[in-house]
């Protein structure tokens, strides 16, 4: 996956973004039906988690958190869930509050530094696993998860074996700056809004007073969202100080289990010059950035493609460090 190469038909950034998504055959067979179970948090709110097969004697479980506005619908979700049910893992997708179809309770939704959350997560998992855990995370929930396994530090290993980030915007800033510019605005940012605002208005009918409304409705990028919603709601004193705080990029060092950070070099979100570099991230982790494969797109084959290719290479990575 290092060296993946996209289809001679799909070129460029964006279209290995959008077409996977959107036209790509995400796995040979019907997808197998998911079982939701409700947990409810220590703040008193919930956290909807859909699971898979149960895993083989002797086989992993396999943990993914999802991306920004994502959920086990997601094309990249299906396809690491029918992996692992064709290799006899385990799955289970922790929604983040808010993307399970229902609007969570609390005065808080999520963000891209939640390692609480994950951690939270990841530790009932484990009670219910044999053995260590597999996790990955996708964009978002791939730097959430890099930001839990940097501070857990070496106590990370008695929950999980090997971590994943796919297409994560370990450079908070530099992602956010990119995803405002240009086309990426006018497409991507749009998209995100689209669901992310009228999810706040609600959390405002829940909880008056909680953000500034009007603030919030102006917004017309990533970044005066975050600074209205996002960074209000969890702690942080604005959008400087939430991307700055959340970003994985400048304590992966402090990573003590194998962890794979996978970036593809023409990802619209994630500016290649913003991507972490050998040397400076410790000898635990281990970077892919081909030059090719979108923001978690990677299509492969002939035409129209299918989405395997990325999910295979990181179930086949963590075989083979855990």
């Amino acid at each position: 996956m290092d060296r993946f190469s996209a289809p001679w038909w799909l070129p460029g950034g964006n279209t290995q973004t959008i077409w996977p998504a959107l036209f790509s055959r995400r796995f040979p067979t019907a997808p197998a039906p998911l079982r939701r179970e409700r947990w409810t948090t220590p703040d008193g709110d919930f956290v909807d988690v859909d699971f898979g097969a149960e895993a083989r004697p002797g086989a992993p479980l396999l943990v993914l958190f999802h991306g920004l506005e994502g959920s086990s619908a997601s094309h990249y979700s299906q396809a690491f869930a029918h992996l692992a049910r064709e290799q006899g893992w385990g799955f289970a997708l922790p929604h983040f509050r808010g993307c399970s179809g229902e609007l969570n309770r609390a005065p808080r939704a999520y963000h891209s530094g939640d390692f609480e959350e994950i951690g939270w997560v990841l530790g009932r998992l484990r009670e219910r696993s044999p053995q260590a855990l597999r996790a990955a995370g996708v964009s978002l929930g791939g730097n959430a998860l890099l930001r839990w396994a940097e501070e857990a530090g070496a106590s990370a290993a008695a929950t999980a074996a090997a971590v994943a980030a796919v297409c994560s915007p370990v450079d908070l800033a530099a992602g956010g700056a990119a995803i405002d510019s240009g086309f990426n605005r006018l497409v991507y940012a749009r998209m995100f809004l689209r669901t992310m605002k009228p999810k706040a208005m609600a959390k405002l009918a829940q909880h008056p007073g909680l953000f500034d409304r009007d603030k919030v409705l102006a917004a017309r990028t990533i970044r005066a969202f975050d600074d209205a919603f996002t960074a209000p709601l969890h702690g942080f004193r604005g959008v400087d100080d939430y991307w700055s705080r959340a970003s994985a990029k400048p304590a992966l060092a402090d990573i003590r289990i194998p962890a794979l950070v996978l970036n593809a070099r023409n990802d619209p979100f994630v500016p290649a010059a913003s991507l972490p570099r050998e040397g400076s991230v410790g000898r635990h982790v281990t970077l892919w950035q081909p030059p090719h494969g979108g923001h978690v797109g990677f299509p492969a084959g002939r035409f129209p493609g299918q989405v395997l290719a990325m999910p295979e290479a990181v179930l086949g990575w963590m075989r083979a460090v855990a």
